[in-house]
């Protein structure tokens, strides 16, 4: 299980107590698998793509709870999108998001608190890394002792531009070039909302 190679590679966390915070949908059976390797609870980190027009899989952005929005400039840029229409996809996104937090808090309740823990927050893999920036930023918020990134597979750049967000970051598989996390999986199936409700009432 990819979970528990990566928590392998972890190794043990120790003090403050960790506690694993998977970013849904994919990276929630790796977060659950790290969770029983480390011996800690599971929680979510909800994230919404800005997808862009007529190309969802290519990400504008991406969105978190508590107004926490990432832009890719790049894309941005490239795309020549005026700021209105940037404004118009976030707020889509955002408006999506809040649907998939109110349902994972309806089967598990309240979010796990973060202050003074150790937060190990985990995906499937990162392609641009815009939705784990997301994330990372939603949880720091959240008052952790310390945040580390663990990932199966992410290019080195991505990892180097969320470095400055984590205390530490574990990412065993590093290829020079990636276009999709999915062609990392032998099996890619899309995990659905029940079986994140699942996991986490599993875990709990």
């Amino acid at each position: 299980m990819l979970g528990e190679h990566v928590a392998r590679r972890l190794g043990p966390i120790g003090a403050p107590a960790p506690i694993v915070i998977a970013v849904p949908r994919g990276g929630v059976p790796v977060g659950a698998g790290v969770a029983r390797m480390l011996g800690a609870s599971l929680g979510v980190m909800p994230v919404g793509k800005v997808g862009a027009p007529g190309q969802e899989e290519l990400a504008v952005g991406a969105v978190a709870p508590d107004g926490v929005t990432v832009l890719n400039e790049g894309v941005i840029t490239a795309l020549r999108l005026p700021a209105d229409l940037v404004d118009e996809l976030v707020h889509r996104a955002a408006e999506k998001l809040q649907r998939h937090v109110e349902a994972y808090r309806s089967g598990r309740g309240s979010p796990p608190a973060l202050v003074g823990r150790c937060a190990v927050v985990v995906d499937d893999g990162l392609a641009t890394g815009a939705s784990m920036r997301a994330a990372l930023t939603a949880v720091r918020r959240q008052g952790p002792a310390r945040v580390v990134l663990a990932v199966p597979v992410a290019p080195p750049e991505v990892l180097a531009w969320l470095a400055p967000f984590v205390d530490d970051e574990v990412c065993p598989v590093q290829p020079a070039h990636m276009e999709a996390v999915g062609a990392w999986y032998e099996d890619f199936s899309q995990t659905t909302d029940e079986e994140v409700l699942a996991y986490l009432n599993a875990m709990t």
